[in-house]
């Protein structure tokens, strides 16, 4: 398996896409850069790329690289904030509901709704480690 990584730099009808190590060929949008990419290679060498990975960065430039990169990493970090204040709120409830307390209880000490303490409670994922 191999990877082939592309560049691809916007111009006046689409994406120019500068595969290391190969070549350029050229994409309307990003949404079919990567069959291009495959075309192109197969169309180049024969060889079937299936198997192989293509990674597309595209490069606009104007900082805008930087902050869309910036924007993922919050994306990715905001998600996992979720999961985690998901599995913790998960455990408190199972916790509270075997001391015995009432899934209204829970509602009012968890600040949710007792159809989300059902939920929670009906829950079978894996509590915070």
């Amino acid at each position: 398996m191999s990877t082939y990584t592309v560049r691809a730099k916007p111009w006046k009808h689409g994406w120019e896409l500068h595969i290391d190590g190969i070549g350029v060929t050229q994409s309307k949008n990003l949404d079919s850069a990567e069959q291009m990419v495959r075309d192109y290679i197969e169309t180049l060498t024969d060889h079937d790329t299936a198997a192989d990975a293509v990674v597309i960065h595209p490069e606009v430039g104007s900082g805008l690289d930087e902050a869309a990169e910036a924007a993922r990493e919050a994306m990715a970090e905001a998600e996992h904030a979720l999961r985690t204040a998901a599995a913790r709120t998960r455990k408190v409830a199972h916790d509270l509901k075997q001391q015995g307390l009432s899934g209204r209880d829970i509602a009012a000490i968890l600040h949710v709704s007792a159809q989300r303490v059902s939920q929670l409670l009906g829950s079978a994922r894996t509590p915070v480690r």
